[in-house]
């Protein structure tokens, strides 16, 4: 048998691929690009028609009030009082909104509200304490009003409808007990700046109040950077954004609000510092709701309570927290009502609490818990705010302004629950 030759290596031949060149664009292949771009626009624009749609909701109906009230809406005056009137309501939106997105509810936080203000009525008129000790105390029975709430629903599994009902009934009846059915007052001035004051201003220059510009055109300008920075962080992840469009003319449209605002207010007495207050409250959880580990896993308990807690997340701590939040916010929405009432009253905080929950709901959030924004919320306040105000400019009694407010809460929830199920 021959055995075969050994192979011989043979010179290695190395064969180059020619390069790819760029193929002509065939005809309709650009036009189809442009339809597809068109379709992802479309279906952001659909799967978040809530959210944009309660800003055009807003829009329309302040440009429908400013109509009807010959201009009386958007006038200084009239918008210095719009926010002072709502800006309670909005502090409690914010405290309100994690507790729904957590899967709760609390009806307490109008009586709570009414409550610190009666303490804080009582602390700085009849004991005469400065307003900062004052301050710090009703802060920290908020904080311990909440915890005691948020430590029957969080760890009893007490359902967070009844024990905040029952929260209601009690801080109704304390707060009567603690004024003796009479309203007390007036705060010291120091007090009512809370409320009633603006920040200071350094000039005035043709009857505009410098610092209101430009504070208005400080937050104009760094929410555009900021919006734009944080796009560019998380393209850097490969994280889906919303299309550029879309961003660009909203931020813009709210760039051009806040410029808007802040020149109306400058021509009458400037910024009022409880807007101040709202608007480092609205950018601190803004934040914390959709840049941090804490605002992610409360959307994560809301959504589904038993897959949060299979993943790690304490969630009976977490529950017991936006209850403590809560309460907090509703002691600080307490003292800004107080101070500009300048007395406490054994009704104030009366119905406050459907307020803030319609608030919540018309800006957004499910009821079902996992849903919803702080701009929805502030949104939904506004709404509410605008509605109110115009109504009243309009004359129309209360009668009929309570039967308008539920039929656009319900609407608000019937659209949620029909998307939902659609």
């Amino acid at each position: 048998m021959s055995e075969k030759a050994p192979l011989q290596p043979g010179p290695l031949r190395v064969t180059q691929t020619p390069p790819l060149r760029a193929q002509p664009q065939r005809p309709g292949e650009a036009g189809s690009a442009g339809v597809l771009a068109g379709e992802a626009h479309s279906g952001f624009l659909k799967n978040n028609l809530r959210e944009y749609g309660m800003l055009i909701s807003l829009v329309a109906i302040m440009v429908l009030f400013q109509v009807l009230t010959d201009g009386t809406l958007m006038r200084p005056l009239n918008l210095t009082n719009l926010l002072l009137q709502n800006s309670y309501i909005v502090i409690m939106a914010l405290g309100m909104l994690l507790v729904i997105v957590a899967g709760h509810i609390d009806l307490s936080v109008g009586s709570v509200c009414g409550f610190i203000g009666a303490l804080a009525a009582v602390l700085m008129v009849e004991y005469e304490w400065h307003f900062v000790p004052t301050f710090i105390v009703c802060l920290i029975a908020g904080g311990l009003i909440g915890a005691s709430q948020g430590w029957f629903v969080a760890f009893f599994r007490i359902p967070s409808f009844i024990v905040t009902l029952a929260g209601m009934l009690v801080f109704k009846g304390l707060t009567l007990a603690l004024l003796a059915g009479q309203s007390v007052g007036p705060f010291p001035e120091t007090f009512q700046k809370l409320s009633s004051g603006f920040v200071p201003d350094l000039g005035v220059s043709g009857g505009l109040h410098l610092s209101s510009l430009a504070l208005g055109a400080l937050a104009a300008v760094a929410l555009v950077f900021f919006k734009l920075r944080g796009r560019a962080k998380l393209a850097q992840h490969g994280m889906e954004q919303e299309p550029y469009a879309f961003f660009l003319v909203k931020n813009l449209f709210f760039a051009a609000v806040i410029l808007l605002l802040s020149y109306l207010l400058a021509t009458y007495k400037g910024l009022p510092n409880v807007l101040i207050v709202m608007a480092v409250l609205i950018v601190a959880y803004d934040f914390v709701t959709s840049r941090t580990t804490v605002g992610r896993r409360i959307y994560a308990l809301g959504g589904n309570e038993k897959a949060a807690r299979l993943s790690g997340i304490k969630t009976q701590r977490l529950a017991f927290l936006t209850f403590v939040n809560m309460g907090v916010l509703a002691a600080l929405a307490g003292l800004v009502f107080a101070a500009r009432l300048n007395t406490a009253t054994p009704k104030a905080g009366l119905g406050f609490e459907l307020d803030v929950i319609a608030a919540c709901f018309i800006g957004g959030a499910s009821a079902s818990g996992g849903v919803g924004k702080v701009m929805g919320a502030v949104i939904g306040a506004f709404v509410m705010g605008v509605m109110n105000n115009g109504m009243s400019i309009l004359g129309i009694g209360i009668d009929y302004q309570q039967v308008i407010k539920g039929l656009v809460l319900l609407a608000a929830v019937f659209i949620d629950v029909y998307n939902k199920n659609k």
